[in-house]
């Protein structure tokens, strides 16, 4: 009479890295494959607006553009990128995201084919802001993973995932240097468009579903929604702010970073310059771990440690013209305290609100974007007026403005964001 009972006691055949359906809110056991694959579409995405950066002066001279007009190319995908943020980014939260993710990246794979056989101009300006519209999906796949998996693992994925961000952001000069110095400008983007296929195809294979709840929520409604969240949860506020000063410390260092090293005496190669991606590259991948950090209750204390390191990296960043080997250690210190105040920033708004995961990472990344705005657009002119040393300071302030907006707001951080996580269902 007990073989019925052990029959039924059987485990069940279970299978891995496949497409299974979960409503939203449950917790979706996540493969190492699967966490890898949500780090490499990521930074593949954001690759692709980053590529031009170096190539600006190529790319100007193809397509008949003067050198002072050739920022336009960079700008295009940067609106782009801006618009998806308010307008793409936040139907995670309304429609199948699976599906959002998966056409998404079919359609940059178009866009990308437009860039590298662009004849004209504006064909390229056009092209280049669709590929910015369309590589918000590097967001969507942040919200995605945080959804899946259980809330005492969210600040690990997470930060894996947001790794794989940064990584494509500071490796995308590297590969685009060196393909165009093999091949010409467009290889670039053609190289881009098969990666970028494949990925989609691997996507398609092996991102599980997951059923929306209903949200009763137009899509205007949802968009409106963006500046009600931001009203209401203070969490999302304070990091916010936090996240546009942090970036506005990386770009003030990176936007004119070209300038000294390709000047006498360095006067180094766009291909050289591109590979202090790799120093910062390895500044990032060290504060990967800043995830679990945050989930096991230090997000506050991480903050503070990695904002300092933040600070102290200008020290030795300002001190490139003695040696160069200084800037590399600076690029690393201040990489490792960028990535790790992102990580803690994004598992910690993540906990509020998780009907609402997509417009939480729409809403912090607009900051983002505000913040690199402002660092890319004022650097340049302090370095023009008083030099590298004078590009060094305005760093170190806003890395103090940084440190002393997070003391203030200590005690208005409400302490469900920074206590320790605990298993349960993904919310």
């Amino acid at each position: 009479m007990f073989l019925p009972n052990a029959r039924r006691s059987r485990a069940p055949r279970t299978k891995t890295f496949s497409p299974r359906p979960a409503t939203a809110g449950d917790a979706v056991p996540l493969a190492g494959g699967q966490v890898l694959l949500f780090a490499l579409a990521s930074g593949l995405a954001v690759a692709n607006v980053y590529f031009a950066h170096p190539l600006l002066d190529v790319m100007a001279d193809d397509l008949g553009l003067s050198r002072a007009a050739a920022g336009l190319i960079v700008g295009a995908a940067q609106v782009g990128y801006g618009l998806g943020l308010v307008l793409l980014v936040p139907l995670g939260d309304l429609i199948d995201r699976r599906k959002l993710i998966i056409a998404q990246s079919l359609l940059s794979v178009l866009a990308l084919i437009c860039v590298a056989f662009s004849t004209s101009a504006a064909m390229t300006l056009a092209a280049m802001a669709a590929v910015g519209f369309l590589a918000v999906v590097t967001q969507a796949l942040v919200a995605y993973a945080a959804s899946l998996v259980p809330a005492s693992t969210r600040g690990h994925v997470v930060g894996m995932v947001t790794g794989g961000i940064v990584l494509g952001i500071l490796l995308a000069r590297s590969v685009a240097g060196t393909l165009t110095d093999l091949s010409g400008w467009r290889t670039v983007y053609i190289v881009s468009a098969i990666l970028t296929a494949a990925v989609a195809l691997l996507l398609w294979r092996a991102l599980p579903h997951q059923q929306r709840a209903r949200t009763g929520l137009s899509y205007s409604r949802l968009i409106r929604s963006l500046a009600t969240l931001l009203i209401d949860e203070p969490v999302l506020r304070i990091r916010a702010v936090i996240a546009m000063l942090i970036f506005a410390n990386i770009t003030t260092l990176l936007a004119p970073l070209v300038l000294p090293l390709s000047a006498p005496p360095l006067s180094l190669t766009h291909t050289e310059i591109g590979l202090f991606g790799f120093a910062g590259a390895a500044g990032a991948l060290a504060a990967m771990r800043a995830g679990r950090w945050t989930d096991a209750g230090h997000g506050q204390r991480t903050t503070g440690i990695a904002l300092g390191l933040m600070l102290a990296a200008w020290l030795p960043i300002s001190l490139l013209n003695h040696s160069i080997w200084w800037l590399i250690l600076g690029v690393v210190v201040i990489d490792f305290g960028l990535q790790a105040v992102h990580v803690t920033n994004q598992a910690m708004i993540y906990r509020v609100r998780p009907e609402a995961q997509s417009r939480l990472t729409a809403t912090y990344m607009v900051f983002y974007s505000i913040g690199s705005a402002i660092g890319s657009s004022t650097s340049t002119m302090i370095y023009a007026w008083a030099g590298w040393t004078g590009v060094s300071i305005t760093g170190a302030c806003i890395s103090l403005a940084t440190i002393g907006f997070w003391l203030l707001t200590l005690k208005a951080t409400p302490v469900v964001a920074n206590r320790k996580a605990q298993d349960g269902a993904a919310q």
